[in-house]
């Protein structure tokens, strides 16, 4: 009776509502609407912050690639001005090694040649204004402004010099005329060296792009050094003096090294068929016939001065060799262009997903919020309505059996979910067992030299770099003896074979609380905490006597005397001094290689000794 009355106060007005399917209009507190409206807003507000986290990484993604495009286009200019200025070179030349002629073809290409020199400089001082969003790394006036000087300067110095007779000519005065010409483009190299550190500076993925463009730059620079250094002599139709000599092998094994470096360019991003394309051109041409086109030259000038080409012969057949290498730059160029291009276009699309994605989680959330008030927390209520109508007797006596068994099955269903989560549980503390087991595992072989069994140099140097900096340590290096004839005579099984008889040979001899490591290839390297002076050099006498007079047997009946060199370094412990202790006991082992080798020798200076 007295649950009737209660319920007979209920507001008449919610009833009417909850019946009907809708939400009153003032829910209170602690109703599951207003939790769970409370809950969706904090969620909402959550997942908007989210996503503007995640937009904002991907925006910021989008920005960097847009401005690395931007910067690796404008240091891209940087370089072709200073191809300009080098291919001007050529022209100079010719017109040093004619009469002079105002309208000689010679002339014309080189004052076409200055113009473009002209027009890359003025590009270089007044760069076009960077896009909305992006800033552009100005080159310093005062730089352009010094190349321009220099370059005037060369410029006055030919034209002078060309005006005059041929006879009339020194060939001192033509070398110096040529040379104005590098100091013009050497004055360009501080601004190349400033854009590479700005590049560097502002993301570390231009570094190496923006260097291996400068090294290709190089590789056409002083392969026209090195026609233009013995221009002179063949200007002047006098022999080969002995600094021309000098200053063309200095920049052909310049050039050499350079190529030998620009081999790796062409798969810094990936396959890249045109690039390899272009670098096997260069090595055909160039090197195949420019090389030995001013080999020749400089074999004949050392006979005499009666040279087989005039210096515009010699430019109209060595300019042309040199088209591959501007060719492999601007190709290299071209595939890192590409490159950031391609990568702006991934941080766009990011950009898009995330804010597509960002807009679907939040229609979904929506949804679930209307989807959770209309299949869930409505019929949660007119269950309430239709409980209080079962007690006031309005209801069906099958409804009450109806809610219990669903009730039941309802408990029932969320006892065997429990049951699955602690199933899931135990399963997972398992895989996270053999997942530990499994990474000590691997930790141990990263550590450990699968040929010898003992620790490999990555372990080491944890070692050393864990040990007391104030405290004293000894480092010895060892280092097989003539190992590649082994190898070469008897075979890598044979070599493989000394290398585990003399790893447990001095397993067997060192002491227990040394570290002995397997450092790479032949070579090896003992560990000695509290190092003391003399005792690291006993016992590498010891084990170099020990490995001297123990030969390996081989298959059959085949013994092979092996012996071994050894640097020991005493010094201090820690990482800061790893590097020092680690220079001044390799620089002891190559002595010891050099002094004959199966012997031992100790570093001298260690304090003085730089970090290599």
């Amino acid at each position: 009776m007295a649950l009737r009355q209660r319920t007979r106060r209920l507001d008449p007005g919610n009833d009417i509502a909850l019946s009907a399917g809708r939400a009153p209009r003032n829910w209170p507190r602690r109703s599951l609407q207003y939790k769970l409206a409370v809950a969706t807003a904090v969620g909402g507000l959550g997942t908007v912050v989210l996503a503007a986290l995640v937009i904002a990484g991907s925006y910021g993604d989008f920005a960097a690639a847009r401005q690395n495009l931007y910067d690796i286009s404008a240091y891209r200019d940087v370089l072709d001005t200073a191809n300009a200025l080098s291919a001007e070179r050529g022209p100079a030349n010719s017109v040093l090694g004619e009469p002079p002629s105002p309208h000689s073809a010679a002339r014309a290409r080189l004052q076409a040649f200055r113009a473009r020199s002209d027009a890359a400089l003025a590009r270089m001082a007044a760069p076009p204004p960077a896009p909305l969003g992006l800033h552009s790394h100005q080159l310093p006036p005062l730089m352009i402004e010094r190349v321009r000087e220099r370059l005037a300067r060369a410029r006055t110095e030919i034209d002078e010099l060309a005006a005059r007779p041929p006879q009339q000519r020194d060939m001192e005065e033509i070398r110096h005329a040529i040379e104005s010409m590098f100091e013009a483009v050497d004055a360009l190299q501080p601004a190349i060296a400033w854009q590479v550190r700005e590049l560097s500076v502002c993301d570390d993925g231009l570094a190496a792009p923006a260097l291996t463009g400068k090294m290709l730059g190089d590789l056409r620079e002083y392969a026209g050094r090195m026609a233009s250094q013995i221009m002179a002599p063949v200007a002047a139709r006098q022999p080969m003096p002995v600094q021309s000599l000098v200053d063309a092998t200095r920049s052909r094994g310049r050039l050499l090294e350079l190529w030998q470096l620009a081999g790796p360019a062409y798969n810094m991003f990936g396959a890249a068929p045109a690039l390899e394309q272009a670098y096997a051109d260069a090595g055909h041409q160039f090197f195949g016939r420019g090389v030995a086109m001013v080999d020749s030259l400089v074999a004949q000038g050392r006979i005499s001065g009666n040279y087989s080409m005039t210096p515009t012969e010699l430019t109209n057949r060595y300019v042309p060799t040199l088209e591959p290498l501007e060719r492999l730059r601007s190709v290299f160029l071209d595939e890192v262009v590409a490159h950031f291009t391609a990568t702006r276009e991934r941080a766009l699309r990011r950009l898009a997903a995330a804010c597509g994605t960002s807009a679907l989680i939040l229609a979904i959330l929506g949804y679930m919020l209307v989807f959770a008030r209309r299949a869930v927390f409505l019929p949660l209520l007119r269950a309430r309505v239709e409980v209080i109508a079962l007690a006031e007797d309005r209801g069906h006596p099958h409804d009450d059996a109806m809610s219990v068994s669903a009730a039941q099955a309802a408990r029932i269903g969320q006892a065997a979910e429990m049951r699955r989560l602690f199933d899931a549980i135990d399963i997972l503390r398992r895989k996270l067992r053999e997942r530990a087991a499994l990474t000590a595992q691997l930790e141990q072989q990263a550590r450990t030299d699968s040929l010898t069994g003992l620790l490999n140099r990555r372990a080491l140097e944890l070692v050393a770099a864990q040990y007391g900096a104030h405290e004293t340590a000894s480092l010895v290096l060892i280092d097989v003896d003539r190992f590649k004839q082994i190898n070469d005579r008897h075979g890598h099984a044979a070599g493989d074979q000394v290398l585990r008889n003399i790893a447990a040979q001095m397993r067997g001899l060192v002491p227990s609380e040394s570290v002995l490591a397997r450092f790479g290839g032949e070579e090896f390297a003992l560990w000695l905490p509290h190092g003391r002076p003399g005792d690291a050099a006993a016992l590498a006498e010891t084990l170099r006597a020990a490995i001297a007079s123990r030969p390996v047997y081989l298959s059959g009946t085949t013994q092979l005397g092996v012996t071994a060199s050894f640097g020991v370094a005493v010094g201090h412990g820690g990482a800061d001094h790893w590097q020092r202790l680690f220079s001044a006991a390799d620089a002891a082992m190559y002595r010891a290689k050099a002094e004959g080798r199966n012997c031992v020798r100790e570093a001298q200076d260690l304090e003085g000794m730089p970090a290599r």
